[in-house]
């Protein structure tokens, strides 16, 4: 482990003194970007198995140590139509808080808000639009279409991209949002996740790929990807099945 620390360090290092090169002719790109990382929500939801409530907890923590400062730690949804989120109430009382982090969850019914508000949540006024790409089908083109007529209404401070992968391109569309001025990226630990009401679609952005990506920019997101690949190292092995990530599985060959 502590040769594949050294290695990952080197080739960031390298990354970083080839920056100014690499990002000449590629536009202003923000130079922090703040990763919302899906995967115990938006990613463990689609497991065909039950996943025990104890594996959830301490792959939040492991995220939340790996110092990602959006981790989406479940949903009040209907347990009829998504089972893996019937914990939800356990799930928040059993992680750790960890201070400057937040942990928000989905409630995409007045139902389910009222089994999860709060007086905090009621004060808070929608901030944040996230423009999805759920069946992975964009590309960087379309991508930069969209966000182009997007941005005529919304000011492009208070938009945020969440793109899956199905036909690898996720990443690029990700860098096209980056380069238009977006500093706010959903991603997923391992690449977990998919799309229920989409047959074929696969996982989220890898966040190990994203943060990668985002270290070779010299784009600040405090997030320490050794440990961040613990944690994909942690569910893959819990949910039996391999990472999506390309860093994840280039670092097992190193």
């Amino acid at each position: 482990m502590a040769t594949v620390r050294e290695s990952l360090r080197r080739r960031l290092v390298g990354l970083a003194s080839l920056r100014a090169v690499s990002t000449s002719s590629m536009g202003t790109f923000p130079k922090q970007v703040k990763i919302v990382e899906v995967g115990p929500r938006d990613g463990l939801q689609n497991e065909k198995n039950i996943v025990p409530t104890p594996v959830k907890i301490k792959l939040i923590d492991m995220l939340s140590e790996a110092g990602l400062p959006v981790i989406e730690a479940t949903s009040f949804v209907s347990p009829k139509w998504v089972p893996q989120m019937s914990d939800n109430a356990d799930v928040l009382k059993g992680i750790q808080k960890f201070p400057g982090i937040n942990y928000p969850v989905l409630t995409p019914n007045f139902k389910g808000f009222q089994a999860a508000v709060a007086k905090k949540m009621y004060s808070m006024g929608c901030y944040e639009i996230s423009l999805g790409d759920t069946i992975g089908v964009g590309t960087p083109g379309i991508m930069k279409d969209m966000l182009s007529a997007v941005m005529h209404e919304v000011p492009v401070a208070a938009l945020a991209v969440h793109c899956h992968d199905t036909y690898g391109q996720a990443l690029a569309n990700t860098l096209v949002a980056l380069q238009m001025g977006v500093s706010v990226v959903d991603s997923s630990v391992a690449g977990l996740g998919g799309c229920p009401y989409a047959q074929g679609a696969s996982g989220n952005l890898a966040t190990e790929d994203l943060v990668y990506m985002l270290a070779g920019l010299g784009i600040h997101t405090g997030v320490n990807l050794q440990k961040l690949l613990e944690a994909g190292t942690f569910i893959c092995q819990a949910l039996n099945r391999k990472t999506s990530s390309k860093v994840a599985q280039a670092t097992c060959k190193l």
